[in-house]
């Protein structure tokens, strides 16, 4: 396994992010520990998870299993970047969703219980909230540093701008601010190189993309149809959307004798604002297939066909779309 730092920090995580979003709902208990544990093994040290998975509301069925995972002991708590998220609606009371400074707090000490820990490593943000000022927010977070109980925050799903917002808001308060954004990318949805990439490489967030393989898209969903093998929902209206794509996709996959999944990772991976791509496999087998990523570097003529395949918004802002 690689390691990289987290974005300006010093803290050092591996360059695969074992998601967790799959244990309970599609994962047993049981193998979701088998992964866990071999992630370890593998060397991968950076979990992620949120209060609202497991889709049951105000349960946090993952996070319970991460805990259970975390009180077996060996060391597992120690060796493990844990990640974990805030906004979602968590009750059917009023202040249980979102980001006002009871919710974050309440919901902050909820998911130490859920996750038998005295502390998260990356507290993120799921989601902006719009109605919420960053000095309320600000403040709450800062309690949760200054109690030990959060030591970094991240943001998720946010625009360029609200990065921006964020982080000038947390330097009026010489409080460190953003460290990282999870944000959907891969070579199918190349829309945060427009201006969330550029802002989180210039305030020094590390990128944290979820979906890397697009549901499955990029994972040869286009062979699996042909041979007839299951993919997850919605690909299949997605391999019709993009066919012509995904046949010379899979083709340049064949062609220099890699797997597209890994070819997907791998692209990701090249990208140098990118910290580590989340894999979220339901097998311990899925997890170790996912490492051949590291070791491929890609071809600067092979990078270039992928941009012809998948053409991104035309680089950052305003040059995107104007002179």
């Amino acid at each position: 396994m690689n390691y990289t730092h987290l974005g300006r920090t010093g803290l050092v995580v591996s360059r695969f992010c074992l998601g967790t979003m799959n244990f309970g709902p599609q994962t047993t208990e049981r193998d979701s520990f088998a992964i866990m544990d071999r992630a370890h093994e593998l060397g991968i040290n950076f979990f992620d998870t949120a209060n609202n998975y497991g889709w049951q509301l105000g349960e946090g069925i993952t996070e319970k299993i991460v805990g259970r995972w975390f009180d077996q002991g060996g060391g597992r708590r120690e060796k493990t970047v844990l990640a974990t998220k805030v906004y979602s609606k968590m009750g059917e009371w009023p202040n249980e969703e979102k980001l006002s400074a009871l919710s974050i707090v309440r919901q902050c000490e909820a998911s130490l219980h859920r996750l038998q820990t005295d502390y998260i490593d990356i507290y993120q943000m799921h989601h902006v909230d719009r109605d919420c000022p960053w000095e309320e927010i600000w403040q709450a977070m800062e309690t949760l540093v200054a109690q030990g109980k959060a030591l970094y925050v991240g943001s998720s799903n946010f625009a360029g701008w609200h990065i921006v917002k964020a982080n000038e808001a947390a330097k009026k308060r010489n409080f460190m601010g953003l460290v990282s954004e999870q944000c959907l990318y891969n070579l199918n949805a190349r829309t945060v190189e427009m201006e969330v990439l550029p802002a989180c490489a210039d305030y020094g967030l590390g990128v944290i993309p979820w979906s890397p393989l697009a549901s499955g898209l990029l994972g040869g969903a286009l062979k699996k149809a042909i041979e007839g093998r299951r993919s997850e929902g919605g690909v299949q209206e997605n391999i019709a959307k993009n066919r012509e794509k995904l046949e010379r996709y899979e083709a340049l996959c064949e062609k220099i004798g890699e797997q597209p999944a890994d070819v997907a990772l791998a692209w990701l991976l090249a990208n140098p604002v990118v910290t580590a791509p989340i894999v979220g496999p339901r097998t311990t087998q899925q997890l170790a297939g996912s490492i051949r990523a590291i070791e491929i570097e890609l071809a600067p003529e092979v990078l270039a066909e992928l941009d012809t395949i998948f053409p991104g918004p035309g680089g950052p802002a305003p040059e995107a779309f104007a002179w």
